[in-house]
């Protein structure tokens, strides 16, 4: 069975930084590409970043480029989000999610397993 375990989050003031961190479990890591997402409170689910399955395609949703990076590391089983210059408009509950392909892939339908989550605050 999948698991995916998000870590990192938490209350940080504007234009500070913090690392998540996504392991997983139950497949096979280094076949499949991977991504992370976020809901705001009375918010939809929203992309935030995307990497194919070797780590040299990268995609940023708009609102993040430039201060967001996605990382893998194949060797352990783990995918990374470092969030710099934060704002309080990144306030959310932020997920990584794998889906069935090695390809990048930006759309939330084709994520077929997720984490829990992990609460990121960003104080003004």
């Amino acid at each position: 069975q999948v698991q995916l375990v998000e870590s990192g989050g938490g209350l940080v003031q504007a234009g500070g930084s913090l690392r998540l961190s996504c392991a997983a479990s139950g497949r096979t890591f280094s076949r499949y590409g991977m991504g992370w997402f976020r809901q705001a409170p009375g918010k939809e689910r929203e992309f935030v970043a995307a990497i194919n399955w070797s780590g040299d395609s990268t995609y940023y949703a708009d609102s993040v480029k430039g201060r967001f990076t996605i990382s893998r590391d194949n060797a352990k089983n783990t995918m990374y989000l470092q969030m710099d210059s934060l704002k309080p408009e990144d306030t959310a509950v932020y997920y990584c999610a794998t889906q069935n392909s090695f390809r990048l892939i930006t759309g939330i339908h084709q994520y077929d397993y997720w984490g829990q989550g992990t609460q990121v605050t960003v104080s003004s």
